[in-house]
């Protein structure tokens, strides 16, 4: 399962010593924040295309991409998790838990290097493999893929600030600094970075399985319907993951439990996920599931499920269990979570079982995939879009059949839902949501785009200001490093 993994990481690495590491150099984070001139003399081979395409997957698991900012960004502000870890560790975490955050909280910088750090090593694929002497559909294949997840990246910005500076080409040593463009110039090239991705890329069934985690056209297509989701292009929403459904590349065939263990990695239910391996010379796994694991035992404890969380679960539902490991529970593989720990509940879907590899280096270093994109969130999607078309069949269809999966052969829990009215099918797929992709950094962003974060968030005790907070702040340090070029978003 894990030797594209681990070859994938392995010539990241090696891409990525010779591409440099944008968001690791104390001069790149405060003098030159959005990119690093990189020698073009290393694009002179397919070898040099593959390490190149390589080193932009190796961004995806990196510390400012997917670890502690995101985790904060995405889940820690929604009423889904609370910051967790002791009272007094991470105040800048708990700054994002409570909404009182400022443009200093390094966390917002972080999170904007990590995005940016994947963008430049993706202009570099764009701009410098087309003059490379190789296979044609090979060169393509890497194009796309570098477009694919330039796509994602600026997805991740412009969910979280707003409008973001453009950037296309490689950075030279005096380039001027890029104002922010518009949301919808963000939201533009998005489109057209995908929809270029899915004409080239293709299904996840024609790699070979040494190949796994590589952009798929049906995660091109998936990221583009959630695209469109967030622009409420219903019509669009709908063709696409219709598209997904029928394709036969993905199904809800595996049981809930296992999707976020070893053995559900690259499933048939997985679409995109961030891959990782524990491997014994250390320096392929990720930090994702330590900061989130049981603290005191085996990690650090943050981004804790809430009790509004726990709540929202209908009776007996299988997922609320798979999602949250509580106080004094003893787990299949033989882990018990310590009576005594810290936080009431952890977050299950970030567990490391006891049975599965370890890296030399310990959790810290685990081979935990992050799960990007399932298939259950495409079913949903098509939901939402069919019941904002009017079509009510095709909601309820695919509402059940997510629905279904859950109760798995339990009659008596999860009952089917029955269609009544456009609104009530509408809350039906939101609560859906919330409990099957808990604390699979949806929620909040759903909330927003939902136009409900004020109403649902203040209602959890968060201070959450409508008009302020859907959008996270410009992080100072870019702004001051830009000489003032780039502005502030309103209210900070």
């Amino acid at each position: 399962m894990k030797t594209y993994i681990k070859h994938i990481l392995a010539c990241a690495l090696t891409g990525t010593l010779l591409l440099g590491t944008q968001s690791c150099g104390d001069d790149f984070l405060d003098q030159r924040p959005q990119g690093e001139e990189i020698t073009p003399d290393f694009f002179s081979s397919a070898e040099g295309a593959l390490k190149a395409t390589n080193a932009i997957y190796w961004q995806l698991r990196q510390w400012p991409t997917h670890v502690f900012a995101f985790i904060g960004i995405t889940s820690v502000t929604s009423d889904n998790a609370d910051k967790g870890s002791d009272p007094g560790d991470a105040p800048f975490m708990g700054e994002l838990d409570n909404f009182t955050f400022t443009p200093t909280n390094f966390f917002f910088n972080d999170f904007w290097n990590g995005q940016y750090a994947g963008i430049a090593k993706a202009n570099e694929v764009i701009q410098r493999v087309p003059a490379i002497e190789m296979d044609e559909e090979l060169k393509s294949r890497y194009i796309a893929e570098a477009k694919f997840l330039r796509a994602y990246f600026y997805f991740n910005l412009v969910r979280t600030f707003g409008g973001v500076p453009k950037i296309l080409e490689v950075a030279t040593e005096n380039a001027e600094v890029i104002p922010r463009s518009s949301s919808q110039e963000i939201y533009a090239l998005i489109k057209q970075d995908l929809t270029e991705a899915i004409a080239v890329l293709p299904e996840k069934s024609a790699y070979p399985q040494s190949e796994l985690g590589r952009a798929t056209k049906g995660a091109a297509k998936g990221f583009l319907a959630k695209v469109h989701m967030y622009l409420k292009e219903w019509p669009d929403v709908f063709r696409l993951t219709e598209e997904i459904v029928t394709s036969g590349e993905y199904d809800l065939s595996t049981p809930y439990q296992v999707i976020f263990t070893e053995a559900g990695e690259n499933g048939k239910e997985s679409v995109f996920e961030v891959q990782a391996a524990a491997t014994p010379q250390c320096g392929l796994g990720s930090q994702y599931a330590e900061v989130q694991s049981v603290r005191g035992q085996i990690g650090w404890g943050f981004n804790t499920p809430s009790e509004n969380l726990l709540n929202a679960y209908e009776p007996g539902d299988p997922r609320r269990d798979a999602t949250i490991l509580s106080r004094g529970e003893t787990l299949s593989d033989g882990f018990t979570v310590a009576e005594t720990a810290p936080n009431p509940r952890y977050n299950q879907k970030a567990y490391v079982g006891q049975n599965e590899p370890r890296s030399g280096c310990g959790i810290g270093d685990a081979g935990k995939n992050i799960r990007l994109l399932r298939y259950a969130d495409i079913l949903l999607m098509h939901t939402e879009a069919a019941n904002e078309l009017g079509n009510s069949a095709a909601a309820t269809m695919a509402l059940n059949m997510v629905r279904a999966r859950a109760r798995e052969d339990n009659p008596a829990i999860l009952p089917d839902v029955v269609f009544v009215d456009q609104t009530q099918m509408r809350n039906a797929i939101w609560q859906e949501r919330r409990v099957e992709l808990a604390m699979e950094h949806d929620r909040f962003w759903d909330l927003v785009r939902q136009g409900r974060a004020a109403q649902v968030l203040q209602a959890a005790g968060k201070n959450f200001v409508a008009g302020k907070h859907e959008l996270m702040p410009i992080p100072q340090s870019q702004i001051d490093a830009s000489g003032g070029v780039l502005t502030q978003n309103p209210g900070y």
